[in-house]
């Protein structure tokens, strides 16, 4: 068994027996796309989804000539003959790079933006308080990834870091100006670089002049990294910069294809430690509201302004107006309805933050004192009660299903657990601890006569669900009528209130689905969905209803204008409208959010004087509904009279 820190080659994140192929040398291409190649040719497949981008020596390069072996084989000289998709994870104010001959990405940003629409940014304060109160602690979440990612690079990437080193050792050697530089001070500022850097990876090209984007990333880098190190010497930074980014003219060079190696070697090592450091590790320890602890996203980031939502969906549009929009994939932390669900404890931050004291106290009698500590901690126990309010069944749990779930809890966290790194590993398991936070779960979801607990948990998640419904009926109708070509994950279809893998690979139950369709297809009234939410099937209904429009209108969703609609009135702030139009063809969606300060479910009178200046025009008919309306100021009492969404289009 070779240790970590002793592996010379390049690997899948930190399985030691996945071993990296250099895709950019042409025999290799030709070899690993040859079947690829050959179904795209015969007509088999039309798309292609590209993972793990960012682990390529040249990203660009590889899609410039995929996309070109993809032309010749479909249409002589044919731009963007090959619908491509790449897995790229944007990281807070990142943008695609415009010069990659794409169609977008997976669609991981989509998840983030909406979500960020359903959390209420007012309740940060007291949400922050009660989290930093409770476990004892004052870090934010950018502190919390600096120290994951430092401990990704001296455990589980600790080879790659080191070779990176010896690189940057031997060209500082090949300049009498940095022969003085050790390879442990190289090393050691190599770690905190890639530490506090804030994306995947940059793209530079040996050869080619650096973008301005790029530049910027770097030198925000090297200046943390100089902070937060007084006691490093500052010119082994500026040579590490240097090396990356060397001034023209440069007074003093290094061997130039050494230093190109590094360049190279250097970007694909930043990608598996900024996953490793986030989504593997910081999200498992930073708990203040999970259900923006998504890949893609910055929790230290609480919720965004529509506005913002707005022009992303804008930007969108003019760039990339293909790229895919996910809400749940096989990588999501947590289902899209989970993370609806969760999302809407910001809506009720007080209740949240009694709630938590309650439970701690009713439970505490259930922790075990291990070497001194108990077990599970704070921070664990914050993560358990916001996956049961995210998670907790629709219907009542019973002999049957109570096992199930508790084991599927248990699971999820022993995961959590080994990712947070803190008080047990997958490296090294601590025993004890999985099997007190294990006991833990099954005790307090123990169904006693006397349980303190679930006689104040289960109202609390009761009031909790339809919230996390009517968020969960948004985040879908905005997923299938915003710029972009929405991707459903199997079993989304209903509620899924599934978590992070291998929970989400759990078989779909299709009976169900094919069961529901037959009575969707002769028309349910919008009062009788309402009323019967709980089966899932008004989420049904809604994607099939828009998925039809959608096929039957391809040129208004994939060119359509996007056009923001204010509303007015008390609860204006808590209705998402905005128009797409094609010509002579308009629709206007309608979503709530926010739905516990206007009333749950958000429907007719409930909304008082809100009202939306709808386009002139002619009279528009909802497509979930039989009601018509006018084309002046309308009120949400009669767009959303009978239903909590409305897709407004002409007869």
């Amino acid at each position: 068994k070779v240790a970590a820190e002793e592996i010379n080659y390049r690997r899948f994140f930190d399985v030691n027996t996945l071993a990296a192929i250099r895709i950019e040398l042409p025999e290799v291409f030709d070899a690993t796309h040859r079947l690829l190649l050959e179904w795209i040719e015969s007509g088999a497949v039309n798309g292609v989804r590209i993972d793990h981008i960012d682990g390529l020596a040249n990203p660009r390069e590889y899609l410039r000539t995929l996309q070109a072996r993809a032309g010749i084989a479909t249409r002589e000289g044919g731009e963007h003959a090959t619908y491509l998709l790449v897995e790229k994870i944007l990281a807070s104010g990142e943008k695609l790079r415009a010069d990659w001959p794409v169609d977008g990405t997976t669609g991981y940003e989509f998840a983030t933006q909406v979500n960020a629409i359903l959390v209420d940014r007012g309740a940060e304060k007291l949400m922050t308080d009660t989290y930093n109160r409770f476990v004892g602690r004052q870090l934010g979440f950018h502190e919390i990834v600096y120290r994951s990612k430092r401990l990704v690079t001296q455990v589980a990437l600790a080879s790659e870091v080191n070779v990176l080193g010896h690189i940057l050792n031997r060209l500082s050697e090949s300049n009498r100006w940095y022969r003085d530089f050790t390879v442990n001070a190289l090393t050691a500022a190599l770690r905190e670089l890639i530490a506090c850097f804030r994306v995947y990876r940059t793209y530079l090209v040996p050869g080619e002049p650096p973008t301005d984007a790029d530049v910027k990333i770097i030198n925000r880098a090297v200046a943390e990294a100089r902070r937060r190190n007084p006691a490093l010497e500052r010119t082994v930074f500026d040579f590490l910069r240097d090396v990356l980014l060397p001034p023209d003219p440069n007074p003093h060079p290094v061997e130039e294809e050494l230093r190109r190696l590094f360049v190279i070697k250097f970007q694909q090592c930043t990608g598996p430690i900024m996953a490793k450091g986030v989504e593997d590790t910081a999200f498992y320890v930073y708990h203040r509201l999970v259900a923006l602890n998504e890949v893609g996203g910055d929790p230290g980031d609480f919720g965004a302004t529509l506005d913002a939502f707005h022009r992303q969906n804008a930007a969108r549009l003019a760039e990339f107006p293909h790229c895919l929009l996910a809400s749940s994939t096989h990588d999501t932390k947590r289902s899209e309805d989970v993370r609806a669900r969760v999302a809407a404890i910001s809506e009720m931050p007080r209740d949240w933050a009694q709630a938590l004291r309650r439970w701690h106290t009713a439970n505490r009698r259930h922790r075990q004192e291990i070497d001194g500590e108990w077990a599970p901690d704070n921070n664990e126990e914050v993560l358990i009660y916001q996956t049961l309010l995210g998670s907790w069944p629709l219907a009542p749990l019973d002999e049957t299903t109570r096992p199930l779930y508790v084991q599927r809890i248990q699971d999820y966290m022993l995961k959590a657990l080994h990712e947070a790194k803190v008080n047990s590993s997958w490296i090294e398991p601590r025993e004890a601890w999985d099997a007190a936070v294990r006991e833990f779960v099954a005790r307090i979801l123990q169904p006693d006569s006397g349980s303190r607990f679930l006689s104040t948990f289960e109202p609390f998640a009761e009031r909790l669900a339809p919230l996390g419904m009517i968020n969960s009926l948004t985040q879908t109708v905005l997923k299938l009528t915003v710029p972009g070509v929405p991707d459903i994950y199997q079993g989304a279809e209903l509620w899924d209130f599934s978590l992070v893998d291998p929970d989400n690979r759990r078989p779909v139950d299709y009976r169900v689905r094919q069961d529901f369709l037959p009575s969707l297809e002769g028309g349910v009234p919008a009062r009788e969905l309402v009323e019967q939410w709980r089966d899932g099937r008004i989420k049904m209904s809604v994607i099939r209803r828009l998925l039809r429009f959608r096929r039957e209108n391809p040129e208004l969703f994939a060119k359509g204008s996007y056009t923001p609609i204010p509303g007015t009135g008390e609860f204006a702030d808590c209705v998402v409208a905005f128009e797409r139009k094609l010509d002579a063809k308009s629709i206007v969606i309608v979503v709530p959010r926010f739905a516990s300060r206007v009333g749950v479910p958000p429907l007719g009178v409930a909304w008082r004087d809100t009202a939306l200046d709808l386009p002139a025009g002619g009279e528009w008919k909802d497509l979930f509904t039989s009601w018509s309306h006018g084309s002046d100021k309308r009120s949400l009492h009669d767009i959303l009279g009978e239903f909590p969404v409305a897709v407004l289009c002409r007869p």
